[in-house]
């Protein structure tokens, strides 16, 4: 299915320079918001525990407030709708202490006149284990990114393998800064999400590159920048079928889903805007500033090429008896 019908190649190269500003002002914001305001991490990295309460009707926030605050290692808790009016959140840096307490049991007796609830979740993580989970993450982040250097370096060449681990560094930072300045609350969800921007993103960019890298051998004019023009506008009607599809998917989940996975989804929301994006305005034209050679690509695929032959030749001359 064709959606961009073309006679001729988009001079996509020819704006690269305009769009390489625009990545670069994106990423220079995205990392000021990250220093300066900061995560909001959830009590899977911070530690703490989390209540979710919802009520026969719209929950009393300011009496929920001062009940709260009547016991001491409450103090400081934050209180805050859930979704919907009649559901609330009760988040709080402190975890119990006793093995043998039971939070729920502790918040019905706090909240007894604040009206008809019902206690649905309590999640308790200490901050040591908090601290753990957040260098685990991070750490499988940059293995991640490590595996996929590797990867590419020895599917296609290590100036493929740097443009695209470029781009993924791009999509995940501007993905991160997002996440800052919207005030999303940093947990496992959005860490899997983050991850699985890493693995969309970098498909889009392979798809992009194995049709460069077949413009190399296919097409005649010598000058990387045509080849990657054709390339890429040959491959548009498929990355945006693609992404449009996987995006309406996960607006779906945004809209409809509920507050639990809104974290979740909006995260994969941006990495699909930006992934989709970076394979076509930023792995490429990176993979063109890198000063990647095209008359040194065809000549060693020609040697491998003949060193083939040359295999083959001497295998059939072994095969005959001639050898």
């Amino acid at each position: 299915m064709e959606v961009f019908k073309y006679k001729k190649p988009l001079s996509l190269m020819g704006m690269s320079k305009r769009f390489g500003f625009l990545s670069l002002t994106l990423l220079i914001i995205s990392l000021g918001l990250i220093m300066t305001k900061g995560f909001n991490y959830g009590i899977d990295f911070a530690g703490g525990t989390l209540i979710q309460v919802k009520y026969d009707e719209k929950a009393p926030i300011v009496k929920i407030r001062e009940a709260i605050n009547t016991e001491k290692s409450y103090e400081g808790a934050s209180v805050t709708f859930f979704g919907a009016e009649d559901e609330v959140v009760i988040r709080t840096k402190t975890s119990s202490k006793a093995l043998g307490l039971d939070i729920g049991d502790q918040m019905r007796t706090l909240l007894k006149d604040t009206g008809n609830f019902e206690v649905r979740r309590v999640d308790m993580v200490g901050a040591k284990v908090g601290s753990e989970l957040r260098e685990k993450g991070l750490m499988a982040m940059v293995l991640a990114i490590i595996g996929i250097l590797i990867y590419v370096s020895f599917r296609f060449e290590w100036r493929f393998a740097i443009a695209s681990v470029m781009a993924l560094v791009h999509d995940v930072t501007i993905a991160m800064g997002m996440i800052v300045l919207f005030r999303i609350e940093v947990n496992l969800d959005i860490l899997a999400a983050l991850l699985t921007i890493l693995g969309y993103s970098l498909n889009d960019t392979i798809i992009v590159f194995d049709r460069i890298r077949e413009g190399v051998r296919t097409i005649k004019d010598p000058k990387l920048e045509t080849i990657i023009n054709e390339s890429v506008t040959r491959t548009l009607s498929r990355t945006t079928l693609t992404s449009l599809t996987t995006f309406f998917v996960v607006l779906t989940l945004y809209l409809f889903g509920g507050e639990i996975i809104n974290g979740f989804s909006f995260t994969l929301l941006v990495g699909i805007i930006v992934g989709t994006y970076s394979s076509i305005f930023v792995a490429s034209p990176i993979l063109m500033w890198l000063g990647f050679s095209v008359s040194s690509f065809r000549e060693k695929e020609a040697q491998k090429l003949k060193r083939e032959k040359e295999k083959e030749k001497m295998r059939a001359m072994y095969e005959k008896g001639t050898l």
